[in-house]
């Protein structure tokens, strides 16, 4: 088994306290509902800069990285039918790659 990881783009601030512990709720059940698969439940991101040869910008686009989580799957294909079950794409999407051991 590999490691992949889901990476959380896009999303916003919950409009309320309300829709924000709505949203925890479901991610938080689709977490659980993965079991022995999680690696890492989930990781929160700031604001992020961009880095290039040309120097540094804001990286808060409308498709800015927000989150990942890390998870065991036997192929790419059972990751990505992990990740089709996230609650988050109600908000943003998600983005899957397998983890690269060197």
């Amino acid at each position: 088994m590999a490691n992949y990881i889901i990476a959380y783009h896009g999303g916003g601030k919950p409009e309320s306290p309300e829709e924000g512990a709505e949203q925890m709720a479901k991610w938080q059940a689709w977490v659980s509902g993965l079991g022995d698969a999680v690696v890492n439940p989930g990781t929160p991101l700031g604001k992020s800069k961009i880095v290039s040869s040309g120097g540094v910008s804001d990286g808060d686009g409308s498709n800015s990285l927000t989150g990942y989580s890390i998870v065991k799957a036997d192929s790419m294909d059972a990751a990505l039918e992990m990740a089709k079950a996230c609650p988050f794409l109600e908000i943003g999407t998600v983005e899957v790659a397998e983890v690269m051991e060197m």
